[in-house]
């Protein structure tokens, strides 16, 4: 089993791992690829296996990644995942020792990525990449951890930028999530499972969608991807809180 670069001349004919089978996100699937289609301009990279698999990374230059980061010069690895029966032969450190490999011949400082102080959904394994040489650069009081494995030790490290680190978003009342097409689930559970569930709760619904990478990168949250806020305090990154069978648990937690 081999892998394969998505670009231009092949996104409309390859999937991209994740919701590829799922009807009802047919509509965020293609807003990923054409999220896609937009970043190859800005050197963002999707690498994945041959196969009809969840087994894949991105990563692109920090300074155009959709995250509130500051760390010039790095490489940014963005979604990074390795499931099911395809865990436990070696795709994850061969997925990750190419995007060393790349950022080492582009003269980057080193390679940066945002996890879950402990494991969040919808993020990269924490442990598995402290693991691999990565070490915490900054951690928030929500839970979020900034981790880089560094080539220049006399570099400045990566640090977030100051919109994440007070855990809180403006908005003080009701919910409140923030969103891209970072991921091809999304956009369907944001306006169409969490507007239901939010309003069977009478709470109130704020969606804030990031589209361009300015938004994502002045953002309350380092996860671009999906983030609720209830009363201006961050809770979950996991896009299952949005469906009526699955809030009150993680909300509750």
């Amino acid at each position: 089993m081999g892998y394969i670069f998505l670009t231009k001349d092949n996104i409309d004919s390859e999937h991209i791992c994740c919701a590829f089978s799922d009807k009802k996100c047919s509509k965020s699937y293609e807003l990923k690829k054409k999220w896609l289609t937009g970043e190859f301009d800005n050197g963002y990279v999707f690498r994945r296996l041959d196969e009809r698999a969840k087994v894949f990374i991105e990563y692109g230059p920090s300074e155009k990644a959709w995250v509130p980061v500051t760390a010039p010069n790095y490489m940014m690895i963005g979604c990074f995942w390795v499931s099911g029966k395809y865990k436990g032969n070696g795709h994850g450190k061969a997925l990750l020792q190419e995007v060393l490999e790349a950022a080492k011949n582009q003269g980057k400082d080193g390679v940066v990525t945002v996890v879950g102080t402990k494991k969040f959904h919808f993020m990269s394994d924490t442990k598995w990449l402290l693991r691999q040489g990565f070490d915490v650069c900054e951690s928030t009081s929500s839970g979020f951890s900034l981790i880089s494995m560094d080539f220049n030790k006399k570099v400045k490290r990566p640090c977030f930028k100051n919109s994440v680190k007070s855990g809180e978003c403006p908005v003080k009342k009701g919910l409140v999530v923030y969103f891209s097409n970072r991921c091809p689930y999304s956009e369907y559970h944001v306006k169409e499972s969490l507007v239901e569930t939010a309003d069977k709760r009478h709470l109130p619904l704020k969606m804030i969608k990031l589209e361009t990478i300015e938004k994502a990168q002045s953002a309350p949250t380092p996860a671009t991807i999906f983030s609720l806020f209830l009363n201006g305090k961050f809770v979950t990154t996991d896009i299952s809180v949005c469906m009526d069978s699955r809030f009150d648990k993680i909300i509750g937690k």
